[in-house]
């Protein structure tokens, strides 16, 4: 993963350190979900991965695998 320096003020530091104890999670964990929170708010379309992160466990009628089948089925019999 590509590093990057970032130049904070004394109390943004202290802030993100007081964060990243509250949370227990390191301070580039802090930098990392602020970055993607600003790029998802900025309109960029959100990434494959992340389409998938947010649809895991929207179905829930029960097993997706056999419906999927049975419309795949209606398929070749119409």
């Amino acid at each position: 993963m590509p590093r990057t320096i970032v130049s904070l003020s004394d109390s943004e530091k202290e802030w993100l350190t007081r964060l990243a104890e509250t949370e227990r999670v390191p301070v580039t964990e802090i930098v990392r979900r602020a970055l993607a929170l600003y790029r998802r708010q900025s309109g960029e379309p959100p990434s494959f991965d992340e389409l998938l992160d947010r649809s895991h466990g929207l179905w829930r009628e029960g097993d997706g695998l056999a419906y999927q089948r049975s419309i795949r089925d209606e398929w070749e019999t119409s």
